[in-house]
């Protein structure tokens, strides 16, 4: 099976009972807390999770918030922008942290 295939999803029920503890269950209720409706508005919690899946590179993390953005209510623009947000960001850091190679 291929690195980043979408059924590979399916081994985390395994992975969490491998883990122990409860772990699993444990992160999940993390997760759906931390992405209810509340102050921030599932749909920018969803474009804020794309924008650090682009920035972290995680095709899984994509894919799935990209979905949830999606029904959610989020445009084509939206998600246009969302990437260039990320882009940004991650070019500021490379900048930003260039400033590391100026000898004092």
């Amino acid at each position: 099976m291929p690195m980043y295939d979408m059924k590979n999803m399916a081994k985390l029920g395994q992975l969490g009972k491998n883990a122990g503890n409860d772990i699993w269950k444990k992160f999940g209720a993390l997760n759906e807390a931390v992405m209810a409706d509340g102050v921030i508005p599932v749909k920018y919690k969803e474009l804020i999770a794309v924008a650090v899946a682009l920035t972290t590179q995680c095709s899984y993390c994509l894919e799935i918030h990209k979905g949830k953005a999606r029904q959610a209510g989020a445009s084509d623009e939206e998600l246009a922008q969302t990437v260039f947000i990320a882009a940004m960001l991650r070019a500021g850091g490379a900048v930003t942290h260039g400033s590391h190679l100026i000898d004092d």
